[in-house]
């Protein structure tokens, strides 16, 4: 009997649809192996989707939060606009390429979300009330990874001193030798930097 469905069935739904009321012991396995095989490429699929729809700059800026405070600040820097014409987005800074990495920190935004339901910085004053807190959180972050991110467009072997200014030339000559990362001196390179005076005035670099 299942033979004859498998004859008269038309289409890889029929097909499949008969195999299941009538299994054999093989077919019902082949059936099976082919069915999770095509969920694990829909789930896939679906997964790199969703991760890759929450990683562009429009996606980061779709809450008032990020798009009346840091996105503003961000316009006014040399990673939003300048000579070459080479722009960092907000996932080029804060969310890692490589696939391993970029789920940690994906699982780590969900955090964001409750925040966001809490109201925790949904006005002005709120966001400049805590500032310093979520500087802070991301000057850890990059520090503990070596500033990551920005080393896949900026990279000391990758430099060119003779085209620097001596300033320049002088104080990553320096870092270089004291194995200091990106972050160490550049804490205001994409966003105004909170008020440090009364916390750690030696902290004050890296201005825009």
């Amino acid at each position: 009997m299942a033979d004859n469905d498998t004859k008269q069935c038309t289409g890889f739904i029929s097909c499949l649809w008969n195999a299941l009321k009538r299994p054999s012991v093989h077919y019902s396995l082949g059936v099976l192996l082919l069915a999770g095989f095509v969920a694990g490429i829909l789930f896939w699929g679906g997964f790199n989707w969703a991760m890759e729809m929450t990683n562009n700059e429009q996606f980061c800026i779709s809450c008032h939060e990020m798009r009346d405070n840091v996105y503003q600040e961000y316009q006014d820097t040399v990673h939003y606009s300048n000579r070459t014409g080479v722009r960092a987005t907000c996932p080029d800074c804060h969310v890692p390429k490589e696939w391993v990495h970029k789920v940690v920190r994906k699982i780590q935004a969900t955090n964001e979300l409750y925040h966001k339901v809490m109201g925790t910085i949904d006005t002005r004053e709120k966001f400049e009330a805590n500032r310093l807190e979520l500087a802070r959180h991301v000057w850890k972050t990059m520090k503990k990874t070596d500033s990551r991110e920005c080393r896949n467009c900026h990279d000391y072997d990758s430099m060119d001193f003779t085209e620097q200014g001596r300033r320049a030339v002088a104080q990553h000559s320096k870092g270089l030798e004291e194995g200091k990362t990106c972050i160490d001196c550049h804490k205001g390179i994409a966003h105004s930097l909170p008020d440090l005076r009364e916390v750690d005035p030696s902290a004050v670099v890296g201005s825009k």
